[in-house]
């Protein structure tokens, strides 16, 4: 899977709120009303990445999780972290 030219990344994150761009990656931050909140959300996305066997890096910190995603292998982000980013969203609501 062919990472996204930066044009079509910018387009893509005009339709993902709270998402920005970091280094080879996107990334945002959720945060809930308390800490078992933070944690389930983490478990509904494990799940959600591990049934798509696509996985993000997560910092959880208190209230706040911090979700990343990039495809290592292809060396930036692809369309597989644009679905990841979208997985991240429906397990935060």
């Amino acid at each position: 899977m062919a990472i996204l030219t930066p044009e079509a990344l910018r387009t893509a994150l005009d339709g993902l709120p709270g998402w920005t761009t970091s280094g080879e990656a996107i990334v945002r931050t959720y945060q809930f009303a308390s800490f078992p909140d933070a944690i389930a959300f983490a478990t509904r996305l494990a799940f959600d990445a591990e049934a798509a066997d696509h996985h993000p890096d997560l910092l959880i910190s208190y209230r706040k999780v911090t979700v990343t995603w990039s495809t290592h292998s292809e060396g930036g982000v692809t369309e597989k972290d644009l679905a990841g980013a979208r997985a991240s969203d429906a397990a935060a609501r």
